[in-house]
């Protein structure tokens, strides 16, 4: 089976974590930190890692130190995640519609959206691309509201010169299974707001003041404050020792990536069936490769025909604001959302896919539609 994605894994992976384990310490603490400073210098700012992209989110919503209810306008085709480290934080998710041809926040789905409780919006950079976000920061610098960028997706990816993460209010990342780097379980935040820094550092370890920095020596704080609701979201030097692993090979890997949704988009522009999403691969790194079906009803049947050839395929996403939980987060209608998932389909893309894989999944899907 060509699997849809999958955690890849090299020999130097697991003797890094092996090392780890050898030392039989296995939280947090200097492996982390080391973690921590390899990534300070990958975006030059400061970088705190959490035990998930969804805590790095919550943590980074949560030191912002707004009032329960406030309002973040988010869209409704990202992964559930995002939503709930909104509500985690006590917050309210507002729908926004989408742009067709990116799949990100559309900025007159925020203007309509936008309200006296608004306090923050957070785009999702769908697939890598931060399309749209300059406009983004106009709107939230003329309207006095914070920005937190969901970059789950965007690790490595470039807005013109600049690093995603480099740049802007704050910007929270995943290491997850399956993303463009593993940690197989972790996140970071990244921001130059010295603050924000300050309070998530306390908040992953339990709100426990300043406990994060005897954790990287080894030491336990016995005695100490707290002043607010901290959570247990610290990154272990187990995951930490595999994401630095990955780290350092990510130029290999972010190469493999670009290389394969190259590939896709040649093979696919002339089928006719299908949209492709116009992207700049030189500058995205793709975590997952969607195209849209201009004939939604055929989905559930292409899938099934690609199943039978081994090959597997996914959807992403379906719109929160259709879920039951989160059905109030709906202010103004989206027509684009409800538009395209029907016609979304997610095709295999990760490192250890072969671009003869990739010629293998065009040729069937060229098949599916003659037939």
């Amino acid at each position: 089976m060509i699997r849809l994605s999958k955690s890849c894994i090299s020999q130097k992976d697991k003797l890094a974590v092996k090392r780890i384990l050898d030392t039989e310490f296995l939280g947090m603490g200097p492996e982390t930190k080391k973690f921590e400073s390899k990534l300070e210098k990958f975006f030059g700012r400061k970088v705190i890692c959490t035990a998930n992209g969804t805590s790095a989110l919550q943590i980074a919503l949560q030191s912002l130190g707004y009032k329960n209810g406030t309002e973040v306008l988010v869209p409704s085709i990202t992964y559930l995640a995002s939503y709930q480290a909104i509500t985690a934080a006590g917050y309210r998710p507002i729908s926004c519609d989408i742009n067709l041809n990116s799949g990100n926040i559309c900025l007159e789905s925020i203007n309509k959206n936008y309200s006296k409780k608004t306090k923050i919006i957070m785009p999702v950079h769908f697939v890598g691309d931060p399309v749209g976000l300059k406009k983004i920061y106009s709107f939230a610098r003329k309207n006095k509201l914070r920005v937190i960028e969901d970059a789950a997706h965007a690790f490595g990816s470039n807005l013109g010169n600049k690093k995603i993460g480099s740049f802007g209010d704050i910007s929270c990342f995943s290491f997850d299974g399956i993303k463009n780097i593993t940690s197989a379980e972790g996140g970071a935040i990244v921001s130059n707001d010295e603050e924000i820094i300050k309070k998530a550092r306390d908040l992953r370890t339990l709100g426990i003041i300043g406990d994060s920095i005897n954790r990287y020596q080894k030491k336990r704080t016995w005695s100490f404050q707290v002043k607010e609701q901290g959570w247990r979201y610290h990154m272990s030097d187990l995951n930490a020792a595999l994401g630095i692993s990955q780290f350092e090979r990510f130029s290999k890997i972010s190469k493999k990536r670009q290389s394969l949704a190259k590939k896709y988009d040649n093979c696919l522009r002339e089928i006719k069936e299908i949209k492709i999403f116009k992207r700049n691969y030189n500058q995205i790194v793709p975590h997952i490769y969607p195209v849209i079906l201009k004939n939604p009803e055929s989905r559930k049947e292409i899938m099934e025909f690609l199943k039978e050839k081994e090959i597997e395929t996914g959807i992403h996403y379906y719109p929160n604001h259709l879920l039951s939980y989160f059905k109030k987060s709906i202010r103004n209608k989206l027509p684009n959302a409800e538009k395209i998932f029907p016609s979304l389909l997610t095709l295999p893309l990760h490192p250890d896919l072969s671009i003869k894989d990739v010629k293998y999944i065009c040729l069937n899907i060229r098949k599916f539609y003659k037939k």
